[in-house]
């Protein structure tokens, strides 16, 4: 009973230490699929479009250059990029938001 424990809570720490390394791909990802999913609908246009992956693409460049060579952040170096993520997911919302949108008659030009 005791070792099936330690087995379980040594799976949970690793799983935890998995997640967070990957935490930061993951929203990437997320951030990457609003910016699509408002692109389809129309609420984000076409500019707006690529500032905004131009920032995700930021966002990935700082995250590659603060990891370390275990691919995990160090000290505050997870935090500032939180910090970039969040500033991202911001300027998302913003841009569906912003009452600019896409005539419903002219097509999805972009990718």
């Amino acid at each position: 009973m005791l070792k099936t424990a330690i087995t379980a809570t040594a799976m949970l720490i690793a799983s935890t230490a998995m997640s967070s390394a990957d935490g930061v791909q993951n929203r990437q990802e997320r951030q990457y699929d609003r910016i699509e999913a408002g692109r389809e609908n129309g609420s984000i246009t076409w500019l707006e479009g690529l500032r905004l992956r131009a920032e995700q693409r930021h966002v990935s460049k700082v995250a590659a250059y603060l990891r370390d060579g275990d691919g995990h952040f160090s000290g505050g170096n997870g935090l500032a990029v939180r910090r970039l993520q969040n500033r991202a997911s911001a300027d998302i919302q913003d841009a569906k938001d912003n009452n600019h949108y896409r005539v419903w008659w002219l097509p999805r030009v972009g990718y």
